[in-house]
């Protein structure tokens, strides 16, 4: 059996997520308390090297991976293109063979998500995709944690996904043909989801609709995600802004959702574009709970590209 890599969710499929999002409750709940750089009891990966591997900045991807890797027993190690030979032109190919004899698994941040799959390819050990311009898995697993914490169950749910089309979006809608809920995205005329993966949903069984109405996509939503609108590398885009300005999350949008509906976001967030004050300080906001999940969440993914999940 080859290396498991975790690219996408579909890589690990939904009965594996629902696995990753149960230990994660678990060893969350057993850590109560703990400082956070104590390893859980059973230390599962002592002696296992994660080499991340940075091509775009991070903050959340960076520390959780960092942090989830030390909670397991094991050890860090991170990489940039600036300090590294990818930068200075050797091929993903070569760093994946090289990295895979130095390291037990990989962790890629990069723009082409060709890349991450050129580097599973080659590398002989598991690669985690940290993101890259075609999906976010690793956010989605910490943003379903967050949802069943918060009371949400994954069957039969209604998200709400409002703004531009983008990786993260793709990876929700993925989700939501693996876990079975249902899932209305709000976006200008113009923008369109990734076919690969709406179609994979629906096919999948999960109701998917995308609508150009914010308050119809908000309507009796579980859920209310959104994302920055100008992504990493992208030009801050007049037009662009003035598009997407009709789908903004703010109070009175969320009042079309359910009363006991949550607010989800992966930030970084530019309050004011995609959210308002309101809605991304109030009550209903789980934003912070969401970015700590990502250590939760990251730790069982790496425990299923290992096997011991």
């Amino acid at each position: 059996m080859g290396a498991r890599h975790f690219l996408d969710l579909g890589d690990a499929g939904g009965d594996a997520i629902a696995a990753m999002i149960g230990d994660a409750i678990d060893r969350k709940a057993a850590r109560k308390g703990w400082p956070k750089g104590r390893p859980d009891a059973d230390a599962p990966l002592a002696g296992r090297v994660l080499v991340m591997v940075f091509e775009k900045n991070s903050t959340r991807t960076r520390v959780s991976f960092d942090v989830a890797i030390r909670q397991l027993g094991g050890t860090p190690l991170v990489l940039d293109s600036a300090t590294s030979q990818l930068g200075r032109g050797e091929t993903v190919a070569d760093t994946a063979r090289v990295l895979g004899r130095m390291a037990d698994a990989i962790m890629v941040r990069t723009d082409d998500h060709a890349k991450a799959e050129e580097m599973a390819r080659h590398a002989g050990v598991p690669v985690i995709n940290g993101l890259t311009d075609r999906s976010h898995p690793c956010q989605i697993v910490a943003d379903l944690l967050t949802m069943i914490e918060h009371g949400k169950p994954l069957p039969g749910l209604q998200l709400a996904w409002l703004g531009d089309c983008n990786n993260v979006m793709n990876s929700l809608v993925e989700a939501a043909g693996l876990m079975k809920f249902a899932m209305r995205i709000g976006t200008p005329p113009g923008y369109v989801p990734d076919p690969l993966y709406l179609d994979a949903a629906r096919a999948a069984g999960s109701a998917i609709t995308v609508t150009h109405d914010a308050a119809q996509a908000a309507a009796g939503a579980d859920v209310v995600v959104t994302d920055t609108w100008i992504s990493m590398g992208q030009d801050h885009a007049a037009q662009k802004l003035a598009e997407l300005a009709p789908y903004q999350v703010n109070e009175a949008l969320m009042a079309r959702a359910k009363p006991d509906a949550k607010f989800l976001h992966c930030l970084p967030a530019h309050v004011g574009e995609e959210v308002s004050g309101g809605v991304f300080e109030g009550p209903q906001s789980v934003v912070f709970d969401e970015a700590e999940n990502r250590i939760h969440a990251q730790k069982s993914v790496l425990l299923w590209c290992f096997g011991l999940l």
